[in-house]
């Protein structure tokens, strides 16, 4: 989201109240009482006006939001204020960072309800239920059609056919110790070529004339050729690393819509992100958290979320849009890896990509 990832070309926010401060005097009450909930996310969260209203009634709380910046910096902020946190529940850790978080006791236990209606694939920490699972989305590499068409060009179709010299100079990514899709493509590439193979792959992709930038936002709506910022900025990357989601919003916020996506995605350069929240250790108003987390797995939110976030519903039956099955499907087979291999691996793997692409 991150997912981070696809926010910056939405409405964030529909009726939250974005808060600056450090803290949460509204939820600071210590005895869980407080009708203020305040969620603490990176800043691709959004929900609609109505749902979110809806909650409020039902509930009784006052939802206030802080949003801190990507995934990354969201969750390290998180770590270093967990004794005294900014709010009661977080939203937006993923599992290329989910070990850190745990690791450093960001949450404590609580088994949403509606848990048991999370798809078995997204489940994690079910003997312990810090965190719960929430969204998923595909990290891909988005191609710009008009480029391909243009120069009678296949797209690439696999992170194999990216070091071939036909794409020489067309890819942009994000950096890997900055950026959740940067560090999720590291990821896919790790779990696509192995311990042995991965800084060999990164050699010949780097060879091949990648660019690299700081996040999300400058890669896709400044590099890359596809998108609608893009062809303002004159970007020329016709290749980008984004999500399997970034088509359908290209339809969806044009004007006019075109009848086909002006982007596509290779679908054999995909890693799967699942993005999870979780009862922030201390939290001040725990009970309000609670609640929180319990409408996050509501149908009515999981129904609501991929229009606004960009990413696709974890819990069984619920809806997913037309514009997402015609114009931005699940990878059929993404690349992944298992939390404790990302935990045991994450921070030696990026400090060796920085050495060997960045320098």
């Amino acid at each position: 989201m991150s997912i981070t990832k696809k926010a910056t070309v939405l409405a964030v926010g529909f009726g939250l109240v974005a808060l600056s401060a450090c803290g949460s005097s509204d939820s600071d009450s210590g005895g869980g009482d407080s009708k203020t909930v305040t969620l603490v996310s990176h800043n691709s969260w959004a929900v609609s006006k109505n749902v979110l209203a809806a909650f409020e009634k039902e509930s009784g709380y006052k939802v206030k939001v802080l949003e801190d910046g990507d995934a990354g910096q969201a969750v390290n902020k998180a770590i270093l204020t967990k004794d005294n946190p900014q709010g009661d529940v977080f939203f937006g850790v993923d599992n290329t960072l989910l070990s850190r978080a745990l690791d450093n006791g960001l949450f404590q236990s609580y088994e949403a309800k509606g848990s048991d209606l999370i798809l078995p694939e997204y489940r994690v920490d079910e003997d312990k239920h810090r965190v719960t699972p929430i969204d998923t989305g595909d990290i891909c590499v988005n191609y710009d059609k008009a480029y391909f068409t243009e120069h009678k060009l296949d797209p690439p179709s696999s992170f194999d056919d990216l070091i071939k010299p036909a794409y020489k100079n067309l890819l942009v990514t994000e950096n890997a110790s900055t950026s959740s899709p940067g560090l999720g493509f590291l990821l896919g590439t790790a779990a696509k070529y192995g311990d042995s193979g991965w800084e060999g792959y990164w050699t010949k992709l780097k060879a091949n004339g990648v660019k690299v930038v700081d996040g999300w936002e400058q890669a896709y709506n400044e590099e890359f050729s596809g998108s609608a910022g893009g062809k303002k900025a004159k970007a020329d990357r016709p290749l980008v690393v984004s999500y399997a989601s970034s088509p359908p919003a290209e339809v969806i916020y044009a004007d006019p819509k075109p009848t086909t996506a002006p982007t596509g995605v290779a679908e054999g350069a995909c890693f799967r992100q699942v993005e999870y929240a979780g009862l922030l250790s201390n939290a001040g108003n725990s009970k309000g958290g609670k609640a929180l987390l319990d409408f996050m797995l509501t149908k009515q939110f999981q129904d609501d979320m991929p229009l606004n976030m960009f990413v696709y519903p974890v819990r069984e039956a619920a809806e997913v849009p037309q514009e997402f099955r015609k114009y931005g499907p699940q990878a059929k087979d993404p690349e992944t890896l298992d939390p404790a291999k990302i935990a045991d691996n994450r921070d030696q793997w990026v400090k060796s990509w920085t050495s060997l692409v960045l320098k």
